[in-house]
């Protein structure tokens, strides 16, 4: 990844799957970590919580150190509503992701809640 592409910011909700596959993949940690609010949370999939974006970037090191990369999904097309979107993936696995991303000042988007497997 180039450094033009780790400092990419997203413009619209739909940016932010992309984005966090792209950084996991070139083993961007903390480029993974910046697409959340400060105060995120972020439900593991495992009946873990991870609170605040230090917790996820932990995660995300965790994750990376397994060798595991994010397999790109079938992203639905945003649901917004002023400065809140739903977003939401279906993995090839079948299982679908869910996340609620918040327009920030700059026009930006971030993740504010993101669960990994609501099946």
């Amino acid at each position: 990844m180039t450094d033009e592409a780790s400092f990419e910011t997203a413009r619209d909700p739909q940016d932010l799957e992309r984005l966090l596959i792209a950084r996991q993949w070139a083993g961007d940690v903390d480029g993974m970590a910046a697409l959340y609010e400060l105060d995120a949370v972020l439900d593991n999939g495992e009946g873990q919580l991870m609170l605040g974006r230090s917790a996820i970037r932990a995660l995300f090191s965790d994750f990376k150190a397994t060798g595991e990369k994010f397999a790109a999904g079938k992203q639905s097309p945003a649901v917004i509503s002023g400065d809140l979107a739903l977003t939401s993936t279906r993995l090839p696995d079948g299982s679908v992701t869910a996340e609620v991303a918040r327009r920030q000042s700059d026009g930006t988007w971030l993740w504010v809640i993101d669960r990994y497997s609501v099946t």
